[in-house]
């Protein structure tokens, strides 16, 4: 039986490195403004820079976890720890718009295969009734960025331009793969990942519902959270040197959400996801009372967070444990569906926006993309209850 810090060094370690990710993908909704005018254009197709990253790791994700699939683990989260660091100095030195859209696809291209190569690292270094909150920790660093890395990454953009923000994420990106190198293990090795088991997977229904629960179940947090700062700023009057602390309250409500999320999921994933999902569409429908004021709507910021990503670990526990037996392409591939969400909320958004649309339109928006995830996840709850085989932890 492994020691409490035999399991928990490599969870802090993989935190570390989804720390970095978590931090560029998300600091561009702080630099906004800053990139919009620095590069002539506007804030909502400045906006669509969230949804080039979002598609990156949608491309990205299944395409390399298939060319990594023979490479021991370690190995690979190295590569694409690597990658992900050339990405960000690609964005640190384009020259232009278009540059900057290509550099964020190359960076979020690692995002998906690393995130699904971790969660199954982290599930094999603990005991498999823990098998969620390890992932909700591993998780912890990406929310945990939007405590630190995000609003430390706006107040450098503002300070010194938004090029010096992805400076700083390129020097986390070889912080954090020192990190794996020292204290991730090889693991033993399993059965040799077969392509043809793993590609099998992705034809269970169950499978296909849980990627497209977290489409919809997870969108919707984007729709809201892109446009966060200006909302901020044009709607609430919160002054420009105090968004920086109020995207810490984002921050720590996703932290605090995932990590709640992790544990009450180990109790029943799909009652765990049904009530949250529940709960962040009644939020949605009340977050546009709350937008015009400054302290309720940075009461609002810090909620989006916890609800939002509350249903992070049970949407990615629930994928993995529908893929039994081959769940390293599905658990990839949930990445992509949360990614796929977030292009898709991103660019609702975008286009609400840029038809005239107001602010308070977009919680609306995303209430009703939630309610397709709530549907979603009810209907696999009832087949998975007919048919009586689904596995035993599922609530």
């Amino acid at each position: 039986m492994p020691s409490w810090f035999q399991t928990r060094l490599p969870l802090l370690a993989l935190a570390i490195a989804a720390f970095a990710i978590g931090t560029t993908e998300f600091v561009i909704m702080g630099l906004l403004p800053q990139i919009a005018a620095d590069l002539g254009v506007t804030i909502p197709r400045a906006g669509l820079l969230v949804t080039g990253y979002a598609m990156g790791v949608v491309v990205g994700g299944p395409i390399l976890v298939l060319l990594l699939i023979r490479i021991p683990q370690k190995s690979a989260l190295l590569l694409l720890m690597s990658l992900f660091t050339l990405g960000n100095l690609a964005c640190a030195l384009s020259p232009n718009y278009a540059v900057l859209m290509l550099a964020r696809f190359i960076a979020a291209f690692s995002h998906g295969s690393f995130f699904g190569i971790a969660a199954v690292v982290a599930t094999r270094i603990v005991p498999e009734r823990e098998g969620a909150q390890a992932v909700g920790l591993m998780f912890a660093g990406l929310t945990i960025a939007n405590i630190v890395g995000v609003p430390l990454g706006a107040m450098l953009g503002e300070a010194y331009g938004w090029r010096a923000t992805f400076w700083a994420v390129v020097a986390l990106g070889l912080v954090a793969a020192a990190g794996i190198t020292q204290f991730v293990p090889k693991l033993s090795a399993e059965a040799a990942p077969s392509l043809r088991r793993e590609l099998a997977v992705l034809r269970r229904p169950q499978v296909l519902l849980a990627l497209c629960m977290t489409v919809f179940g997870f969108g919707g947090v984007f729709t809201v959270f892109t446009f966060v700062v200006p909302i901020l700023r044009d709607a609430a009057g919160v002054p420009p040197n105090l968004i920086a602390w109020v995207l810490m309250l984002f921050g720590a409500g996703a932290t605090l959400g995932t990590l709640a999320g992790g544990r009450i999921a180990d109790r029943g994933v799909m009652q765990a996801l049904s009530r949250v999902l529940i709960s962040l569409i009644a939020f949605y429908a009340l977050f546009p009372l709350l937008m015009n004021n400054a302290i309720t709507a940075s009461i609002g910021v810090f909620l989006v967070g916890a609800l939002g990503f509350a249903a992070g670990p049970g949407l990615q526990t629930r994928c993995m444990q529908q893929a039994q037996g081959a769940p390293l392409l599905a658990s990839t591939m949930n990445q992509s569906a949360f990614n796929l969400g977030n292009a898709g909320g991103a660019y609702v958004g975008a286009v609400l926006l840029g038809n005239g649309a107001s602010y308070h339109a977009l919680p609306w928006a995303a209430a009703l993309i939630t309610v397709l995830g709530l549907g979603l996840t009810t209907i696999s709850w009832r087949m998975e209850r007919r048919s009586k085989v689904g596995p035993r932890s599922l609530g």
